[in-house]
This record gives C-alpha cells, sequence and structure tokens, in this order.
C-alpha cells in the first residue's frame, strides 16, 4: 500500500511559504509588534493558562523542514537528528528549497522563547523543550518519505518526546505500513501525536494521512473570529479540535519573522497546549491528555452537532485544558489503532490449522494391459476367435443340426402317409 504522495504534500508546504510574508510594524501600535500580533495568546487563553504551567520539562518533537538557528529557537532546541540524508545530523539545517523555513515557523510557534520579557516571537509551550528532526519532501531527499516519518517516529519516542508534531498532510486517506508500526511506537510509549488537517488551499478537500491514523489528534483550522478557514482549512470526521490557522506568526531561520497561514500552524498551537496540560498533569497518560484538549474545546458559534467535520469538539482552551475538572477516561490511543490493524491488515488472523492424521495408504493398481497393434476388422484375431467366432458357433451348430432334424423328420411323416392304401 505505497501509495503516499509526496507531491502532494510538497504543493500542501509550498502554498504557506507563498503566502508568507514579513511582519511589518504598525507605527500606531504599542508594545511589540511581533507579540502584539500573537492574537492566539488571548483567543485561545494562552497567557490565562501560563499562570499554571508554560511547559517545563515536556519534549515536543518538530518531524519537519528541520529547524534553523535563532534567538528565538536556540534555547528551546535540547536534540535533534536528520532522517533525509540531506539535512544535518542535529537536524538544524533546514533542507529542501520553497519550503526550508517551515520546520522553525512550526518550532516557533509551539515553543518559541521570544527575545525578551515581553518582546519577539513566543511560542504556546515556552518552557518546553523541541526535539528538530529533519525530512525531506520530495526531490529533496533520496530516502522514501515513508521511511523518513517511520524512522523519526521512533527516533523522537527514544529521545524522550511527549508530544509529536505533524505539520504535513499526504493527500491521500491511505498511508504505508510501515507507519502502522511507528505510530503504534508511539502510542505504546505514551505519546501525544499532533496532526495538521490540511488545506483547500493547497487541494485537500478532506483529510488526508496522517490525520486519518486512528488515535492521533487531528487539528483543523480557523481565522481569527473563530470560523472556519476556507482555504487553510479542510474538513473530515477525523478532525478532534480547531486551532487558528490565518494570520499566523512564524520565526524563519535566519531570524526574521513571517506571517503564514495553515492547519500546520493550527497543530503546532495544539501541540502547545498539549505540552502544557503534560507539564500540569505529569500523571496523566496521551489518552487522557487528549481527552482534555476534546472535552474543554469551546463550541463555535451556530454549531450544533459536535463533533462537526469542520471544527471537530471545538475551538481548543488553553486555560481550560490544563485547569478544568475532566473525568478520567480508560484506554490508550495504542487500542484504536491495534484495532484498526486487526480489522483492515488482518495482523491477527489465527494461524492455519495443522493437519495431524496419517496419510491413507492405497494398494497399488494392477498392470495395463499391453497395448496390441491395430489390425483390419475383416481379418482374424485371438480376441475376435475367442470371444466372437467361437461363441458364436456354439450356438448356430447345434440350431442348425436341431433344424435338420426337424425338416428330416417332416419329410418321413409326409412320405409314409403317402404310400397308405386308402379305405374303400
Amino acid at each position: 500500500m505505497k501509495r503516499l504522495l509526496v507531491a502532494a504534500v510538497v504543493g500542501a508546504l509550498a502554498l504557506l511559504t507563498c503566502t508568507a510574508a514579513a511582519v511589518v510594524p504598525d507605527p500606531e501600535q504599542t508594545g511589540d509588534p511581533v507579540r502584539s500580533a500573537e492574537y492566539w495568546l488571548t483567543m485561545n487563553h494562552v497567557e490565562q493558562a501560563w499562570k499554571t504551567t508554560k511547559g517545563a520539562g515536556v519534549r515536543i518533537a518538530v518531524i519537519d523542514t528541520g529547524v534553523g538557528h535563532a534567538p528565538e529557537l536556540d534555547p528551546a532546541v535540547v536534540g535533534g537528528s536528520d532522517v533525509s540524508g540531506a539535512g544535518s545530523p542535529d537536524g538544524r539545517t533546514p533542507v529542501g528549497t520553497l519550503d526550508r523555513n517551515h520546520g522553525s515557523w512550526v518550532a516557533s510557534l509551539a515553543a518559541g522563547r521570544g527575545t525578551g520579557p515581553d518582546k519577539g516571537m513566543i511560542g504556546v509551550a515556552p518552557k518546553a523543550d523541541i526535539l528538530a528532526i529533519s525530512v525531506g519532501f520530495g526531490a529533496s531527499s533520496q530516502v522514501p518519505f515513508s521511511e523518513q516519518i517511520a524512522k523519526a517516529m521512533r527516533w523522537a519516542v527514544d529521545h524522550g518526546a511527549k508530544v509529536i508534531n505533524l505539520s504535513f498532510t499526504t493527500n491521500t486517506l491511505d498511508w504505508d505500513e510501515s507507519w502502522d508500526d511507528a505510530f503504534l511506537y508511539a502510542f505504546e510509549h505514551d505519546v501525544v501525536v499532533v496532526v495538521a488537517a490540511g488545506n483547500r488551499g493547497s487541494g485537500t478537500d478532506i483529510v488526508g494521512a496522517p490525520a486519518t491514523i486512528p488515535g492521533v489528534l487531528t487539528v483543523a483550522g480557523v481565522d481569527p473570529t473563530g470560523r472556519a478557514s476556507v482555504e487553510a482549512s479542510t474538513q473530515g470526521i477525523t478532525i478532534g479540535v480547531a486551532a487558528p490557522s490565518e494570520d499566523l506568526l512564524g520565526v524563519s531561520a535566519d531570524g526574521t519573522v513571517q506571517t503564514w497561514d495553515g492547519t500546520s500552524g493550527a497543530a503546532p498551537i495544539v501541540s502547545g497546549i498539549a505540552a502544557l496540560v503534560r507539564a500540569a498533569h505529569p500523571s496523566l497518560n496521551a489518552e487522557n491528555v487528549i481527552e482534555r484538549i476534546l472535552k474543554t474545546a469551546r463550541e463555535p458559534a451556530g454549531v450544533t452537532t459536535v463533533p462537526s467535520p469542520l471544527y471537530g469538539y471545538g475551538i481548543v482552551d488553553a486555560a481550560a485544558a490544563v485547569s478544568a475538572n475532566v473525568p478520567l477516561v480508560s484506554g490508550s490511543p495504542a487500542d484504536d489503532l491495534k484495532e484498526w490493524i486487526r480489522v483492515y491488515r488482518r495482523a491477527q488472523v489465527a494461524p492455519a490449522p495443522v493437519h495431524t492424521d496419517k496419510p491413507v495408504e492405497v494398494s497399488p493398481l494392477p498392470r495395463a494391459d499391453k497395448v496390441t497393434k491395430p489390425s483390419s476388422a475383416f481379418l482374424p484375431s485371438r480376441d475376435r476367435v475367442l470371444y466372437g467366432s467361437l461363441p458364436l458357433m456354439a450356438v448356430t451348430l447345434p440350431a442348425i443340426l436341431v433344424g435338420l432334424g426337424v425338416t428330416a423328420a417332416a419329410r418321413r411323416i409326409r412320405s409314409a402317409r403317402g404310400t397308405r392304401t386308402p379305405r374303400r
């Protein structure tokens, strides 16, 4: 089932690069223009959640195009790796051309440090740590994309990630079978996996893998007013929650701050919230971290069906996710994926029965008759004489003799009658 559409992934990320623009300070605006432009910190009650925690001690793995060096990013990155074969071993060298800054933007939204107490780009979990894992999309890597993701997932888990962010889509519902084990490995090690739903603007009408993998937390996008984004989001039954995906900020590898759109940015906002929850409630497993984010999401205006294909369970609320009283649930994201594998991959089909009966011995067949050469039907043969002529003669000769005897007797009788003296 190796049908991952890498070209579609490149298209999705390329759109974000095309819509990026440098942040232009507003001369009438007071305070730092970058910090003031981060409207989601207020809209989604992130600043309120900071009164409880800022995510210290939680590692977020950013599996993307690499996390560059910038003042807002350097303090956050504690390790990294390259699985593309095109980057540097520490995952800090951006991979690709069009979307080389994509991974840096994602990391800055999740856990950017800012450049001062109230200056520069700050992430949702500004004290969480980043693991930078660089992958290559399309021609930027000679390693198959599915293989890169499977390897990156395992590396992230083995190096202490408690949240994994995947800000890409394949624009197809299916995924490579190698991802079954990779995602199951993450779930079995109690990792929250947050995935972008995709963007209509890049041709994604419905969510695609990895957002279709059971157990992941799929994030849709909304605009600054809280309405479902038309271009920078999509829809589908696997959407869990929604977060801002328009007019976002991101720190590029060279340190410049850009504006950009897409659920690639909505996902790290939710990854940051997951880090806040994990820091505030270190005893919670991944299932209950996701449960808190889902159950505390705010219903969008006019939405009556929950979950909905546009918003999932609603728009994320960081403060509520951290502080609200949410009943515990039992289970693990691994349970959903295991069941899917059992049903669709047939991974647990019972082995074929082993025959224990002894084989039946069959007596050898008699030898075949010798083949005789064909002969004319008018020439005598042994079989014709033995089974044809002799039986015919045995029946015919007595019949002839009987017939001759009867005829002779009849003649004598007639002759005797003819010689008698007639009476007078």
